[in-house]
This record gives C-alpha cells, structure tokens and sequence, in this order.
C-alpha cells in the first residue's frame, strides 16, 4: 500500500482556486510528503491514471466534453470535493443561465460557429455525486488544507455552515449595515472568508455563495432601506454565486 493520490482537476474557471492550493506553500510541502499528487496541471505535466482517493474539481459544467469528463472523475476518485465558486455554484460564467447564450457567442466570437458550449453553466454536483462542496470565490487557504487533512484521515471537515455575520462578530467588527447603511450580503453568505469586505468598511459581495441557514427573500426590503432599487438589487446579486442565490430567491 502506497501513499494516498490526490489528484487536481480543472474545468471551466479562472484558476484562482488551484492558485490557493499552490500558495499554501510550507503547507503543500508537508502534505507532499504524506500523500502523492497522482495529477495536478497546473503544478506538474507528470500524471498517473486513477484511480484516486482525493480529487480536486475546480471549474463549473461549460460544454458538452466537461459534462462527460466528469463521470470519468467521479468514477475514478473515492471521494470528490468540488473547489470554489464555480464548481459549486456554477460560477459568474453562470449569467449566461438567464440568458440567450447564443447572443453571447455571436457577440464575442467572429466564429461562433467554432463554439462547442453549452446553454447553462452548471455545478459539478449537477451532473455526479459530490462527496463535499468547498465554497469561495477564491477558496479559503485554511478550509482547503482543512478538507484536504480530514479526508486523508478518514474524517469529516470541519467547516462550519454559519453566515459572515459570525466572523463580523468574533473579529470585533462593526456591522456596516446597522452602523453605515452599507449593502451587505453577509447575513446569507457562507461563512470562511474571515469577513475581509466589512473589515474595511465595505459591504460582503457573496463571494461565498448562500450559507446554510438563508432567508435571502428578508433581506431584499433591507437592501431597498440602504438605497438599492430592484435593479441594482438583482446586479448585487448577480456576481460570483449567481445561480445558487437566484435559487434561493425562488424557494
């Protein structure tokens, strides 16, 4: 029996999730040396075949090929953690839900009949079973080698489901909203960014996506109070996790 293989997969996305990983730095190093990164492209072009005990998704459902290969991931890895933004919520790419994606192409591309895509952009839970979801939008340092440590042990992470409101509190924050009248989304956002935005004076943008305890429809009238009409409501909303809080919306 050799070491455990971890194994780093991307689809559609900008990369910024792998980067964490990388930017672990002293981290990475020590769990080199416990575990083999049977499959990490944006590290190394040295692969080996599956199968996996740990994979890595990054990146949301975009085309036809992404929606086949991730059957051949999940197949091939014992336990599958979706990484960021994208692939647990299908990411900013996912405006294109509510949208004719067709416009799009024909927008952007000279040639938009070279333009092998799909109408949604989609969560990888969508498609296959996902062991566990890590949001962000870049995903947090901490809660990866979290996720990363309890699976190898053969335990559960330990991220907590609770709102950036909680961080605001245990980092002594004073609440932008009740204090400034600032826009923020941290009363329905996922805690693990360690409230940043509100630290230095600005509203949470969703980075994180809804946590697990969201009643996203009171918060629209508190929006309206801090000065947002319906429109720049829904571009507010309309960011990172679009998908995931237009399906809140509609609970």
């Amino acid at each position: 029996m050799g070491p455990p293989t971890l194994a780093v997969f991307k689809l559609a996305s900008c990369d910024g999730c792998q980067l964490t990983l990388l930017d672990c730095e002293d981290e990475l190093l020590g769990l080199a040396g416990q575990v083999e990164i049977a499959h990490f492209l944006e590290a190394s072009s040295a692969v080996r075949p599956g199968p996996y005990d740990l994979a890595l998704v990054e990146g949301s459902v975009t085309t036809p090929a992404d929606a086949e290969r991730v059957h051949g991931i999940r197949a091939a890895a014992r336990h599958l953690v979706t990484i960021g933004a994208c692939a647990t919520a299908g990411g900013i790419q996912a405006l294109r839900n509510f949208a004719d994606v067709e416009d799009f192409t024909r927008t952007v591309y000279a040639r938009p009949d070279y333009i092998d895509t799909l109408a949604t952009s989609t969560p990888v839970s969508a498609h296959v079973d996902v062991d566990f979801e890590l949001r962000g939008c870049p995903i947090d340092r901490r809660q990866l080698l979290e996720v990363i440590t309890a699976y190898l042990a053969g335990r559960k992470p330990d991220i907590p489901n609770n709102s950036v409101c909680f961080e605001c509190k245990r980092r002594g924050t004073v609440c932008v909203t009740v204090a400034h009248g600032t826009p923020c989304l941290g009363p329905v956002t996922h805690a693990g960014c360690g409230a940043i935005c509100p630290a230095y004076g600005r509203g949470c943008y969703g980075c994180f996506g809804p946590s697990g305890s969201v009643n996203l429809p009171a918060l629209i009238p508190v929006l309206h109070r801090d000065g947002m009409d319906d429109r720049d409501t829904e571009r507010f909303l309309h960011t990172f996790n679009v998908a995931a809080f237009e399906e809140e919306l509609r609970r």
